[in-house]
């Protein structure tokens, strides 16, 4: 919401600049998407290598009952 009020603002004071931001916005959103996808993807094998060597003291403490 933030975001929109102060689009609005740049509207009212420069509002080519205001349209060009709204143009270029969808388009820096897709050439960041692969980087997006790639961190997903290292966030993802750091929590497996996490998982695996965390597994042994899983397995030792046993139940918390």
């Amino acid at each position: 919401m933030l975001g929109f009020l102060l689009w609005l603002v740049l509207l009212f004071l420069c509002w080519p600049l205001a349209l060009l931001a709204l143009v270029l916005y969808p388009l820096a959103w897709l050439l960041l998407l692969p980087f997006r996808l790639i961190g997903i993807g290292v966030e993802g094998v750091f929590e497996l290598l996490r998982a695996i060597v965390l597994l042994p003291a899983r397995v030792l403490r046993g139940s918390l009952r």
